[in-house]
């Protein structure tokens, strides 16, 4: 089995509420590129990449168009079911930038789940959740909107949280205060800063609602700050953009920087190295929240079936993103309920694209 064709399409992911706001950002809809790899066997799988915007991480869409385009000519005749290879002759096409190879590799996962007639879960060491817990994030908002959100989401069966925090130290506190309030005993909720506060400011945050049982997520931008705010915050920390590595990783369980890490498959090159960081994480025991920057009902499935293949007391929690969304990309997807998600036992990822929604290609790379 031989690569033929990639394929390029993109589509806008518009946003149900308006707008979905963190930190200092807001986007009414994100970008996202969708991948289809065509083999001479006819055989094909699917990726997507999606980044949360051109300035919450070093990646952009159109970056990760442009890097997929510059890879594909030398993927083209090599075995996708040999993911191992690809993932190294994609470090060798291009230095760097782990988001672009993300969708390829989780679509030679698609393939290789097909061809050997299994879901991509049990390729990820097997099922081992028959559902995967959600949090639902509280984008953020003034503080009473935020608190009646809350409200609504526990009334929608959800029990874990995430909300958006980070524009401003004075309103933050105001803001977690009022959520806090509204949280029904016994769930969980984080306050997600995305790295938005001067460290000055997070240390402030973190004193003024220190009598509140929540998480604190990545207050600051770099490892450094987010340490010492560590040193001052009563709350579990979670650190999310700064774990961009397993050397990250590794750095943050020996000078206990954290409680959790959040693992973004995209950040982390695609399925291949996240496993790698799954599993290094769940022999020193650190708990994982699993998700992505942002997509739709593609992406969506990777992250649940790398959640699936996750043991329970170490998986945290997940995310799912096509709910946010006006439209759908696929079917097939991740199935919500009572604040849980699960995917079916189909071989591959198991969703099928709407090809009429994504149209025409932008780029077609063959032999």
């Amino acid at each position: 089995m031989k690569i033929s064709q990639i394929n390029l399409y993109q589509v806008s992911l518009p946003m149900k509420e308006g707008a979905y706001a963190w930190a200092n950002q807001s986007f009414a809809a994100f970008d996202s590129t969708v991948v289809k790899i065509k083999t001479d066997d006819g055989v094909t799988g699917v990726g997507e990449i999606c980044p949360l915007g051109p300035a919450y991480l070093p990646a952009y869409a159109e970056g990760a168009r442009t890097g997929i385009v510059t890879m594909a000519p030398g993927l083209i005749g090599h075995d996708p079911a040999n993911i191992g290879a690809i993932n190294l002759l994609m470090d060798q096409l291009l230095k760097g930038h782990p988001y672009v190879k993300s969708a390829i590799d989780v679509a030679c996962y698609d393939i290789l789940g097909k061809i050997t007639g299994r879901p991509v879960c049990d390729l990820l060491g097997g099922r081992v959740q028959d559902e995967v817990r959600l949090f639902k994030v509280v984008s953020r908002a003034e503080p009473e909107a935020m608190a009646e959100r809350i409200v609504a989401y526990q009334e929608q069966g959800f029990n874990q949280f995430q909300m958006k925090v980070g524009e401003n130290a004075d309103l933050d506190i105001v803001r977690i205060r009022k959520v806090v309030d509204k949280l029904n005993e016994g769930n969980r909720l984080g306050a997600d800063a995305n790295c938005g506060w001067r460290q000055h400011d997070a240390v402030r945050v973190a004193s003024a609602v220190a009598d509140l049982n929540f998480y604190l997520e990545q207050p600051c931008t770099t490892y450094e700050e987010c340490r010492v705010v560590r040193d001052h915050a009563r709350q579990p920390m979670i650190l999310d953009e700064c774990m961009d590595s397993l050397q990250m990783v590794l750095r943050g369980h020996r000078e206990r920087a954290m409680d959790a890490i959040n693992l973004k498959i995209s950040r982390m090159g695609g399925l291949t190295k996240s496993r790698v960081i799954r599993d290094v994480c769940a022999e020193l025991g650190i708990i994982m929240t699993i998700e992505d920057t942002w997509c739709g009902e593609i992406g969506d499935a990777a992250i649940a079936h790398l959640a699936h293949a996750t043991p329970r007391d170490l998986h945290f929690q997940s995310s799912t993103f096509h709910e946010y969304h006006t439209h759908a990309i696929a079917e097939g997807g991740p199935v919500i309920k009572d604040g849980f998600m699960s995917m079916s036992d189909q071989p591959g990822l198991g969703v099928s694209p709407d090809w009429d929604l994504l149209g025409k290609p932008i780029a077609s790379i063959s032999e």
